[in-house]
């Protein structure tokens, strides 16, 4: 197979977003689908491209999504030869072993960032900065940090992915805002009785803490954040939403929408904040 520029943008964007649907991809490129679909093909059977095995369960139950493609290790050689540091030599027995429910979270936060990035492109004036366009600390791997609630109890703090939005306000002036993607597939409870257990609540307290605590200024350099959640259900919205509503501060610091808000333009949809009623957008 003689690789073509088309095909090392493909494993680019595979290796950026760790898993892409086909329809991803077909979407991110342009041009022919089934000339994508081909070189899709070319890559998963000359080891460049993998087909974790967790979708095939699906597939068996009748499903009819998009086949899901993972980095191989012949394209880890590929990104090294370009200079892009890859963390494992080993990335096709690694999306062998990985389970169903963690490819479905990955393939939904690959859903968000899709949207968030096709919609920018719509846009024109808005520009996405993924994680290694930002300074950020990301020594530690997965990027995270910690923060202490009540009674001193620590929690860790690691967002499904982080990027920025820049964009020009209404008076002209250049602004900048991060954001910390959530993307919540209902598997979690929202309230617990006990905040030693996981709860989405949990992770509310923690992005709260973040911000009244100004972590994201002192440790990650950010002056400005929000919180996106993006979620199954609207029932499941409200859920969160009530629960947001049990904070003492930070309610402003949320964005809350279940997945439908992903086939519209997500830069201009209507967002339900952590304030009772109140709507807020991406750019607001």
């Amino acid at each position: 197979m003689q690789l073509e520029e088309r095909d090392s943008q493909i494993i680019r964007l595979v290796h950026r977003h760790r898993f892409l649907r086909s329809d991803h991809i077909v979407s991110f490129m342009g041009g022919s689908r089934q000339q994508i679909l081909r070189r899709l093909k070319l890559l998963y059977h000359h080891g460049y491209l993998e087909r974790p095995r967790a979708q095939i369960q699906y597939y068996e139950r009748g499903g009819s999504r998009s086949i899901a493609y993972g980095l191989g290790n012949k394209g880890g050689v590929v990104l090294r030869q370009l200079g892009i540091t890859v963390d494992s030599d080993s990335w096709t027995e690694k999306n062998h072993v990985i389970g169903r429910v963690y490819l479905e979270h990955a393939l939904m936060v690959a859903d968000v960032m899709a949207a968030v990035e096709l919609a920018c492109r719509k846009h024109g004036g808005v520009r996405l900065l993924y994680e290694d366009e930002l300074a950020l600390p990301m020594e530690r791997q997965p990027f995270g940090w910690q923060v202490k609630i009540q009674n001193g109890l620590k929690l860790g703090v690691i967002p499904d992915r982080v990027f920025a939005l820049d964009f020009s306000d209404a008076s002209g002036q250049n602004q900048r805002v991060h954001f910390f993607l959530e993307a919540d597939r209902g598997t979690m409870p929202v309230t617990r009785h006990t905040l030693s257990q996981t709860s989405f609540f949990r992770k509310l307290l923690a992005y709260e803490a973040t911000w009244t605590q100004k972590i994201h200024q002192r440790y990650l350099g950010i002056h400005r954040f929000r919180v996106l959640a993006v979620t199954i259900s609207a029932a499941r919205v409200k859920s969160i939403g009530d629960a947001c509503s049990q904070l003492k501060r930070g309610h402003g610091l949320f964005l809350f929408a279940d997945k439908t808000i992903l086939t519209g333009d997500i830069i201009s949809s209507v967002w339900q904040t952590g304030r009772s009623g109140e709507i807020g957008s991406l750019l607001g």
